[in-house]
């Protein structure tokens, strides 16, 4: 029997047995849960292939990617969300919860972005690590959220720098016996991070100054714009405000006029219908698709986050300058 899978068939009994709102929440989900583990305890097979090696879950597919370069071959890194998916006001499902029950080590973002996952962790007897610790953080200047912190402090590969010395310390307690194999994995992943951060800096530096303005439906890029000093604009604040007011576009339109900034951009996760509107009312390009909370399939444009930072910082640049030919309407 694997050595996690006993103490998994206890925590799901323990959660049972509690009442929490977990389990509330999860009803006959929890029983399904706690059937399957003392299944497993039995001889059954376990559903993970790889069973003989702790399970990191991750709240959304860019953590997963961080992590599994920071894991190797040691531990099995699985994400909640899938690709595609929208993280701010995601729902669990009864799945989620059996797969957080069966889970070693959680890890989440913090900063207010996983808004569902106090309760999402209530009554699981998983330890979870915040990866965003120790990064200095920057506040939303706008709307209902100002003075909030920003959540997106991944969209710095220096911020990523310091995920994963949070990761490499959350995996050494979990696995001591591979603490030099994560050490070593984390120091290569955060040099390539700094070549990319060096990289998107080289690529935005020859922008002229009128056109140092990013304008984009979610203010999901204060971080990447002060390494790359660009001027954010943005539609919405959150995503978790679910659409766009008059007034926020009509902010949006007075801006991009004003200032005759030449393109704007929406983000993969949500429509990009009222950019759209910005782009009617402005002349600008819709410049292109940027990429935030997820990563794409693995034959898209953004398989990895190094891929995430690249191309974003290369049709921003290139829309900017003028040298991409922009989106058609509705593009994504």
């Amino acid at each position: 029997m694997p050595k996690f899978l006993f103490r998994r068939a206890k925590v799901a009994a323990r959660t049972l047995a509690r009442g929490t709102a977990a389990f509330r929440a999860a009803g006959a989900a929890a029983v399904v849960l706690l059937s399957l583990s003392l299944t497993a305890c039995g001889g059954a097979a376990s559903g993970n292939s790889d069973s003989d090696k702790p399970v990191v879950l991750t709240t959304f597919t860019v953590l997963a990617d961080v992590a599994r370069n920071v894991a190797g071959d040691k531990l099995t890194v699985e994400s909640i969300t899938k690709a595609g998916a929208e993280i701010h006001g995601y729902e669990p499902t009864p799945g989620d919860i059996r797969k957080a029950a069966k889970a070693d080590l959680i890890l989440d973002n913090g900063l207010n972005l996983e808004a569902w996952f106090g309760q999402f962790v209530e009554g699981l007897d998983v330890p979870h690590a915040v990866v965003s610790d120790g990064v200095e953080v920057m506040s939303i200047s706008e709307d209902s959220y100002q003075g909030k912190p920003n959540p997106h402090a991944w969209m710095s590969p220096v911020n990523v720098q310091i995920y994963v010395d949070n990761m490499v310390t959350a995996f050494s307690k979990l696995d001591p016996e591979n603490a030099a194999v994560f050490q070593a994995n984390g120091d290569a992943y955060k040099a390539e991070l700094q070549g990319v951060q060096d990289e998107m800096k080289a690529s935005l530096a020859g922008l002229p100054e009128n056109q140092r303005a990013l304008v984009t439906c979610e203010g999901a890029f204060s971080y990447l714009a002060r390494d790359a000093g660009l001027k954010e604009v943005y539609i919405w604040a959150v995503n978790a405000e679910q659409q766009a007011t008059p007034q926020q576009i009509t902010r949006a339109i007075e801006y991009v006029k004003a200032n005759q900034v030449p393109a704007v951009f929406c983000e993969s996760t949500v429509s990009d219908a009222p950019m759209q509107q910005v782009v009617g009312a402005t002349g600008a390009k819709f410049g292109g698709t940027l990429y935030v909370d997820s990563l794409s399939e693995a034959d898209g444009p953004v398989p990895t986050y190094l891929d995430l930072i690249r191309h974003d910082a290369d049709v921003i640049t290139k829309a900017l300058a003028g040298t991409s030919t922009g989106a058609p309407a509705g593009a994504k």
